[in-house]
């Protein structure tokens, strides 16, 4: 007896001690997303399990149970869709078939650019072709003189216009001309860039990196560095670059470690983040405003017309105020990671945008000047790579590109472009005119019953859909037949530079809206009238487990 009540008191010890952990691990379990992209672990063998299959001829043109005439009237859509496209630019196709064999870049997005059981019969019918003969104003034109109006952006880079991008790389090779590309040492020009990225970031110091990727990487290893811990937090959804411990589950051969992946905009993540012990860091990446706790949008997962978007300062600024008191409290380094939105919501970032401080920024695409560069900016402290009192005890980081003269000039124009007050004042009324122009193109579109909206974060957008479909991805090539370029990911990104005109972004409605309609006139908008996105979404898992199993 007195064995029995010995092992039943251990064992209530036990459990008391075992309290706290499980206690934590609930907090950090319900702080996360509760769908696959809150759990990369999960999703990345979910991820491993989806069965590879393409729709023959028949199962293409009838995904959603099309009737046979409306399916008869897509195949003919489709056919004389992709011989326009094919028609109109010969030698660009033909360039591109040569590359693809060699360019693994290329075989990944002419295979992406749809959901993978549309592409390979699509890639029969629509060829897109990966290049271009040159670049004016903001349009692009490719190897056959076929003028496109182009809305990808440079994934992020073109903010103020090619033109200007053009001059500033010129400008900028002249300043270091003497010095060419003799590394290792410092032009000039550099500690100049310093100082001022120093003013516009409000931080104390400044690494030079070759991507952005690498600069995120870096500033993680600062915070890891000096706070002695090891996990990171990161949002669910949000974009870091391409590296193991950031990536979400698909698409990464391993998945994220030593990583938390928690609910954005969530006050349980925030209890997490103000409770635990291990937290080196938090990341933000400031787009993820425009779609909270999703994936960035791409038309390779759109599957039905669940994607959604809506930006909300006022409510995503509280956010930020109340994540950076935790952080503060808890001594956790926040990393603003504006790579992609830096310079596009002010001139002093997002920072500025939305009156928050953090303790490190990251850097990268426009602030080049048009060639590639990520930076880090930091409190002095953090910034330090080694410690006096144990001298073999560093954080080590170079790179062999770090500072590149021809890079540091064109940042030294870029900065000075930056600071005119011409430029300065085109951001006084940005989000004004961007959110303007978004609201005329979607009641254009409400007018005309057809099923696409805009949404928009400054001159980020991306493109829902309001009725539910198997096809909505079709959209993005019916906008290259009307003469708009969009990137590899489709309609889930349009980004505008600044050098468009009302008169430039009413062409882009214009086309908008004809593709939309041709879209539709095609039959692709066809509907049974009682599937809706979740009756969708069945069919197409019950479709999977019959191929898997």
């Amino acid at each position: 007896m007195d064995e029995t009540l010995a092992l039943f008191a251990l064992a209530g010890t036990a459990l008391v001690a075992s309290l706290p952990r499980i206690t934590q691990r609930l907090a950090l379990s319900r702080a996360k997303h509760p769908s696959l992209t809150g759990h990369s672990r999960m999703a990345k063998r979910v991820a491993g399990l989806l069965p590879g299959y393409a729709y023959d001829d028949a199962a293409f043109f009838n995904a959603d149970g099309a009737p046979a005439n409306i399916a008869a009237q897509r195949r003919a859509a489709l056919e004389a869709l992709g011989a326009r496209l094919t028609q109109r630019c010969p030698r660009t196709l033909a360039l591109t078939a040569q590359a693809r064999a060699g360019l693994p870049d290329l075989q990944f997005t002419g295979s992406y650019r749809v959901p993978y059981q549309f592409s390979p019969l699509l890639r029969q019918h629509v060829q897109i072709g990966a290049f271009l003969e040159s670049a004016e104003g903001n349009t692009v034109t490719d190897l056959d003189g076929n003028r496109y109006i182009d809305v990808a952006g440079s994934y992020g880079v073109n903010l103020f216009g090619v033109d200007v991008y053009r001059r500033l790389i010129a400008e900028g090779s002249a300043r270091v001309a003497q010095l060419g590309t003799v590394l290792g040492s410092y032009h000039p020009v550099v500690a100049s860039n310093v100082e001022r990225l120093k003013a516009l970031s409000g931080q104390d110091a400044v690494s030079f990196h070759m991507s952005g990727t690498e600069a995120v990487m870096q500033a993680v290893r600062l915070a890891r560095y000096h706070t002695r811990k090891t996990h990171l937090v990161r949002f669910c959804g949000a974009y870091h670059g391409w590296w193991e411990d950031v990536q979400p589950g698909p698409g990464n051969p391993l998945p994220p470690r030593e990583t938390y992946t928690l609910n954005d905009m969530s006050e349980r993540s925030l209890q997490v983040i103000g409770s635990r012990k291990d937290i080196a860091c938090v990341l933000i990446n400031p787009l993820q405003a425009l779609h909270p706790n999703s994936a960035a949008p791409g038309d390779s997962s759109l599957v039905d017309s669940s994607r959604r978007a809506a930006y909300d300062r006022e409510a995503y600024t509280a956010w930020l105020k109340r994540l950076r008191e935790v952080c503060t409290q808890r001594g956790i380094p926040l990393i603003f990671d504006e790579v992609f939105m830096g310079f596009r919501l002010a001139p002093g970032g997002a920072q500025a945008y939305f009156g928050v401080k953090a303790d490190f920024v990251v850097w990268g695409k426009t602030l080049g000047g048009g060639l590639p560069v990520g930076v880090v900016c930091g409190r002095a402290d953090l910034m330090k790579r080694f410690r006096e009192d144990r001298p073999a005890d560093i954080c080590f980081a170079r790179g062999t590109f770090n500072a590149h003269p021809h890079v540091m000039g064109a940042m030294s124009a870029f900065l000075d472009h930056l600071e005119q007050p011409a430029v300065q004042a085109q951001y006084e009324q940005l989000d004004a005119i961007q959110d303007a122009r978004a609201a005329r193109l979607n009641a254009r579109l409400q007018a005309a019953g057809l099923s696409p909206r805009v949404a928009n974060m400054s001159t980020v957008w991306t493109v829902f859909y309001e009725e539910p479909s198997r096809y909505n991805w079709m959209l993005q090539f019916y906008l290259r037949d009307q003469g708009l370029a969009l990137s590899w990911v489709g309609t889930g990104r349009m980004i505008f530079s600044l050098n468009f005109s009302e008169a430039d972004f009413d062409d882009v409605a214009d086309r908008f809206v004809a593709a939309a309609q041709a879209m539709r006139d095609d039959g692709w908008g066809w509907q049974d009238g009682h599937t809706g996105n979740k009756q969708i979404r069945r069919n197409l898992l019950r479709e999977m487990l019959s191929h898997r199993f």
